[in-house]
């Protein structure tokens, strides 16, 4: 900090009985990702060393200065205040010009990567715009589509998505890495946590640190995979009336936004180029010309590398 003071993180471990595999659970990377906390926190507190085959250890808390005012993002004070995307700074520099970049160097280098076999990286949407329970995964690479698709949850968007996000800077380190989505920013969504739990202990079940029979998987609620993300921006700006819901399937040339002006007036109107199913809403009722108002997952067939996601 500019006053000379550290910022810490919350770790905690739980440590088999049995030697085994070890896996990493972090959150908290965005401040504004309450359900990605509650998430960890409740895995965390199912487990039981003495039935352990191996360790899990979790940071829930990454981003802390963002997590203190619950905002998305760092507030760094090097040019004047300055708000930074920590989930743009992996794998970090332990000696950059910024102090969350040296910040993601120092865990990365020093307590995540030295103690992960796997890991997981939680979000949720951002303030503002809601998503669906999904998962971002590269399924292209064995070990992680085999954990991904152990989430019994609706949507799985197989793509590598930004450079400079944690979970690619894992599997940059030959680490198998992905990143669930859990509903909007800001709350608590127990319906959707409760799925995240049962992904990650079959997880845990499969790496055979845990136990007994899995739960449901993706395969059990018919998971719809996708690997690109249709960004719909709004061209003006105004009041947005959505006409689908979160899950929904459209089709190509389908309207799914109207949106009017001061005076009620319909200023635009939004249609999907693309079939597929909505997996993001701006859930603010008001927003300025650019803003995402929803993002349609859908199948290419040549994807693009980098593409913009609901994170």
């Amino acid at each position: 900090m500019a006053s000379g003071q550290h910022w810490h993180v919350s770790v905690t471990v739980a440590k088999g009985a049995r030697p085994g595999r070890r896996g990493v659970l972090t959150s908290g990377v965005h401040g504004d990702e309450m359900s990605s906390v509650h998430t960890v926190q409740t895995v965390m507190s199912q487990l039981d060393p003495a039935q352990m085959s191996g360790t899990v250890m979790a940071v829930t808390d990454v981003s802390r200065p963002a997590l203190e005012s619950m905002q998305r993002r760092w507030p760094n004070q090097g040019r004047g205040i300055d708000l930074i995307d920590m989930n743009r700074e992996w794998p970090g520099n332990e000696n950059g010009v910024t102090a969350p970049g040296r910040h993601a160097g120092l865990l990365f280098d020093r307590l995540l990567r030295p103690n992960a076999d796997f890991a997981i990286d939680f979000h949720t949407g951002t303030t503002g715009f809601d998503v669906t329970a999904f998962t971002i995964a590269g399924m292209d690479v064995p070990e992680i589509r085999a954990m991904a698709e152990l989430y019994p949850v609706g949507q799985i968007f197989d793509n590598h998505v930004y450079p400079g996000v944690l979970h690619n800077a894992f599997v940059d380190a030959g680490i198998p890495a992905f990143t669930p989505e859990i509903g909007p920013a800001r709350v608590l969504n127990l319906e959707m946590i409760s799925l995240f739990v049962e992904g990650t202990m079959n997880v845990l079940k499969l790496h055979g640190i845990l136990a007994g029979p899995l739960g449901r998987t993706g395969k059990d609620v018919g998971v719809f995979i996708g690997n690109s993300a249709l960004p719909i921006l709004a061209t003006q700006g105004g009041l947005v009336e959505h006409l689908v819901k979160l899950n929904d399937k459209v089709v190509a040339g389908q309207k799914v936004a109207i949106q009017r002006n001061s005076f009620g007036e319909v200023v635009a109107e939004y249609t999907s180029s693309v079939a597929g199913e909505v997996t993001g809403q701006r859930s603010d009722a008001m927003t300025e010309p650019g803003n995402p108002l929803a993002f349609i997952l859908f199948h290419k067939a040549t994807p693009d590398g980098g593409e913009t996601y609901p994170e």
